[in-house]
């Protein structure tokens, strides 16, 4: 929240206790992002554009256990789309 700016290739990442259908929003948040949602096997379940400064609901299609803030558009520009596995999350 409240930050103005985010290096390009760098990123926000949630690890949840339990797994559940984890919804975020952009309220005090300056800048437009990309989210991803992600279950407990790096699979990617969705990903979601989040415009600054809102409250709408983004929320994951199944239960997740990670999710990941990237710039608006970072996954698109780099072909990454749900089914994707993401390698190298933490295990809880």
């Amino acid at each position: 929240m409240n930050r103005t700016s985010m290096p390009t290739n760098s990123g926000m990442l949630f690890v949840f206790e339990q797994k559940a259908g984890h919804c975020f929003w952009m309220n005090n948040t300056k800048i437009p992002l990309s989210i991803a949602f992600i279950a407990d096997d790096g699979r990617i379940v969705n990903i979601e554009e989040m415009q600054a400064e809102t409250l709408n609901s983004h929320c994951p299609k199944a239960t997740i256990r990670y999710a990941l803030e990237m710039n608006k558009q970072w996954f698109s520009e780099r072909v990454i789309v749900p089914g994707t596995v993401i390698t190298g999350l933490p295990k809880k």
